[in-house]
């Protein structure tokens, strides 16, 4: 294990260095990586973002996105990078389970492997460990590492806050979330001071979609929404003859569990889509309902109390009937 002076000792002379996070990369994961990178090039360390997977278009204007490597694009590249590296920054993810085939890769590699993370339970195959379940964001906790753990805040340069801005502000529902605390405020000011360009933030991660992602919303809640009023619960249920009639991509199903939490009366909200190999689920919850035991309990899945998600090889039909078989059992929790 290393301890913080080991790692400060580390930093100080250029390293290489690679960033990696959870396959499918949301505003955190990517705001968090590019928020890191962008602080460790400016200390001279040879740095490269590798994403298990591709990621949302709207992501892709942040800071140092051009320099971000797909794994699943170039993966002997990838393969050499990261058996190479000194450091492996694994961030917004605590299980290598989370990377897919880049999981073994790095569990065999001779790289110090440092967690920045906010999830339960997480898996002991690193040798130094930011975490904190309470924080909105691995964004959160990549600039409290480089502020407090670090000591470094004056390198939070318009670059580094502009990504770790993107990555709480999606984290936390555009600070809506219960974890929005007083401290993420200060933080999000600071980084606002630094020259994360908030308003415009905003506009290139909400007010980007296609044609085609707002027809298939429309779809979403016109043809694949069902209300079951006697457990206060709302499911979208998406089948793949609809992700090939709308070009759904990568991105184009993010927040569209969120129209369903939005009704009045509902506590737990799902949406259920079919892909080419599994039947995927996000579960978004209120108040202190845990969403993420359902998915760790029937979905081979997790994630926090109010927002998690899950898979099963079973087909998209049985995935629904199990989980309206499982509502019986949270109706005490679901009808309060």
């Amino acid at each position: 294990m290393l301890d913080i002076t080991a790692l400060n000792n580390l930093l100080a002379t250029p390293q290489k260095i690679v960033i990696t996070t959870h396959h499918k990369p949301d505003g955190d994961a990517m705001g968090s990586s590019l928020g890191l990178y962008n602080y460790l090039i400016q200390q001279g360390h040879h740095t490269t973002v590798i994403t298990p997977t591709d990621y949302p278009d709207f992501l892709s204007w942040m800071p140092g996105n051009q320099e971000v490597m797909i794994y699943t694009d170039k993966k002997e590249e990838a393969a050499i990078l990261i058996a190479d590296a000194d450091l492996i920054f694994c961030l917004d993810f605590n299980n290598l389970s989370r990377i897919n085939d880049m999981g073994e890769l790095v569990r065999a590699a001779k790289a110090y492997k440092i967690m920045i993370d906010h999830h339960l339970e997480p898996e002991d195959f690193d040798d130094y460990r930011h975490w904190d379940i309470n924080a909105c964001a691995a964004a959160q906790l990549v600039y409290s590492f480089i502020v407090d753990i670090l000591n470094n805040k004056a390198l939070i340069n318009k670059d580094v806050a502009t990504c770790l801005y993107t990555g709480i502000m999606t984290d936390s529902a555009s600070f809506r979330l219960p974890n929005t605390t007083s401290t993420v405020h200060r933080v999000v000011a600071d980084l606002i001071d630094a020259g994360a360009p908030n308003s415009r933030i905003h506009e290139l991660v909400y007010n980007s979609a296609s044609e085609n992602r707002l027809r298939f919303l429309g779809h979403c809640l016109t043809n694949c929404l069902e209300v079951l009023p006697e457990f206060n619960t709302a499911v979208i249920t998406v089948n793949k003859q609809d992700i090939e009639k709308y070009d759904v991509n990568t991105g184009d199903t993010e927040g569209i569990v969120n129209y369903a939490l939005s009704i009045a009366s509902i506590r737990l909200a799902a949406f259920i889509v079919e892909r080419d190999d599994k039947v995927k689920l996000s579960l978004r919850s209120k108040g202190d309902f845990p969403a993420n035991e359902i998915c760790k309990l029937y979905f081979s899945g997790g994630g926090h109390r109010n927002a998690a998600g899950g898979q099963s090889s079973a087909s998209l039909q049985e995935v629904v009937n199990q989980f309206k078989l499982i509502l019986p059992k949270y109706k005490k929790l679901l009808i309060q």
